[in-house]
């Protein structure tokens, strides 16, 4: 694949759509050729980890493969303009997109086991998704397009085995093996499937009804895909000598996708006054354990104070209110005025754009907290449900009065290596709701969605679920008198698909915040 710095794409040369991308389904084994441009190839990045992001959400949230998920799934798929049926729509815009993007993110997700095991997890759930959208017709020539060309049993010898296929399938009766496909693998390739019993062997063969060649399938593209994140990994020192590409693959792992929240519309919003109500009500986790160490330690070390800092700044605190906030708890520890004013007044107005670059510095995001500077002995920054031990998290949970069947969901989601979607089930069960509607990127999201909630001018839609790890439901919602004063200002959905400006300048922050 090569690059562009022009905004003009250059085609492939003459008509050649059906050799390139002849199938929306595919094993993704010759990476792109042609000429592609930098913008084209963020935008493929960004738009394709949107859609990862989703099928994560989707996975945890419904019964994969269920009428919710799917017709979630292929609205996304829609709206991102990704191919949303296999091998049936002739859409070349579509294949070229998603046959690009893929291996864009192959660079950026290779760099580390956690990354590659993430990245192999949410693209087999989607091709599991597309393979389902497959008929019999077409199942066999997709496994013909990737060289798992099964010989499928004729009549003669599924009428002289049917009593076997019956005993050896669960669920299934004369009529329903007379109407199936059966696909005759040889052992080495069902093994999984033979070691639970699902299918009939014998001769050295394994005999897979239709519906269970996808475990087969999965298997080869799991072991292919694998191999391949390898291979890249080895070679990305390569790509990354490019100082085009570099900037973007080091930070597209770990990418914010959604608005900045940037504090020139939500300034003033609230009083000092409010912050510790606000805390219990509208904080993520994450920023409730920050106020709490800082109003009972008043001190927080560095990355503390820039990752709440910078949250205080997004919902509404103005530089002269951060200067009093931070002033006044850090002289009931062993900060005298003096002290405070220079070695920490700098730093805070440098946060606000006031000294140094003077760049106006936007929050943290979700990704940002998790994936960097994890915190160390006596820090306090960081995602709970990431950097806490189970325990720990399990004692806080009950501290803040969570039902245990909320924290055993939780830490579900925790042990799935799940953290966002913890922190969703964390919002609904704090707010006594059953489905939130949307997917939760940023602490400053978090607090703004509960506003909106708590003061009525938002209403979570009901509808019905249908987690995996199915739990009792929270109580209809009660309501709620909050005593504080709700954020009205409507987010902005303009935003950076990478932010990669934002990563930049944080770089420059973090050498502002010197002192512990």
């Amino acid at each position: 694949m090569q690059f562009s710095g022009r905004r003009k794409l250059l085609r492939l040369a003459g008509d050649r759509r059906g050799e390139v991308y002849p199938h929306s389904l595919q094993f993704y084994l010759q990476p792109p050729t042609e000429n592609i441009s930098l913008a084209e190839f963020e935008n493929f990045a960004v738009d394709r980890l949107k859609l990862l992001k989703v099928v994560e959400n989707l996975g945890v949230s419904y019964v994969k493969n269920s009428p919710n998920y799917v017709q979630k799934l292929e609205a996304e798929l829609r709206k991102l303009k990704f191919p949303y049926r296999a091998l049936i729509e002739d859409d070349y815009d579509a294949r070229r997109k998603d046959h690009i993007s893929h291996f864009i993110l192959r660079l950026a997700y290779c760099q580390s086991e956690d990354l590659r095991r993430w990245f192999i997890q949410q693209e087999m759930d989607l091709f599991r998704y597309r393979f389902h959208q497959l008929n019999d017709q077409l199942v066999g020539k997709f496994l013909e397009y990737v060289n798992l060309a099964y010989d499928a049993i004729d009549a003669t010898e599924k009428t002289s085995i049917t009593d076997k296929l019956v005993n050896s399938t669960p669920g299934f009766i004369d009529k329903k093996v007379g109407e199936m496909v059966f696909y005759k693998v040889p052992f080495c390739d069902a093994v999984d499937l033979v070691r639970v019993r699902r299918v009939y062997f014998h001769g050295g063969y394994a005999y897979v009804p239709h519906q269970d060649i996808i475990s087969i399938v999965l298997n080869n593209y799991r072991t292919q895909l694998s191999k391949a994140l390898a291979l890249t990994a080895r070679s990305l020192p390569i790509v990354q000598a490019d100082e085009r590409l570099q900037p973007l693959l080091s930070h597209l792992s770990h990418a914010y996708v959604g608005p900045d929240y940037n504090v020139q519309k939500n300034t003033g919003k609230i009083s000092l006054e409010q912050i510790d109500a606000l805390s219990v009500k509208s904080f993520p986790l994450c920023m409730r354990q920050l106020h709490k160490s800082l109003r009972d330690n008043h001190h927080l070390r560095h990355g503390g104070r820039m990752q709440y800092g910078l949250f205080l700044k997004g919902i509404g605190l103005t530089l002269e209110q951060a200067l009093q906030f931070w002033k006044s708890e850090f002289i009931k520890g062993k900060i005298d005025a003096d002290k405070f004013d220079k070695g920490y007044a700098y730093s805070i107005r440098h946060n606000y754009g006031k000294e140094g670059k003077r760049t106006d510095y936007t929050p943290f995001s979700c990704m940002k907290i998790i994936l960097s500077n994890p915190p160390g002995q006596g820090d306090y920054h960081g995602c709970p449900f990431r950097h806490s031990d189970p325990e720990l998290l399990k004692q806080k949970l009950q501290a803040y009065k969570i039902p245990s069947a909320g924290i055993s969901q939780i830490l579900d989601l925790v042990k799935g290596v799940h953290y966002q979607l913890a922190c969703q089930k964390y919002f609904e069960l704090t707010h006594n709701v059953d489905d939130i509607g949307w997917s939760l990127n940023h602490p400053n999201q978090y607090f703004i969605e509960s506003q909106q909630l708590l003061s009525g001018i938002k209403e979570i839609k009901k509808e019905q679920r249908q987690p995996e790890n199915s739990q009792p439901k929270q109580s209809s919602q009660k309501s709620i008198n909050t005593a504080a004063t709700a954020t009205t200002t409507t987010t902005t959905t303009t935003c950076s698909s990478l932010n990669t400006m934002e990563e930049m300048e944080l770089e420059g922050l973090d050498d502002c915040f010197t002192e512990d």
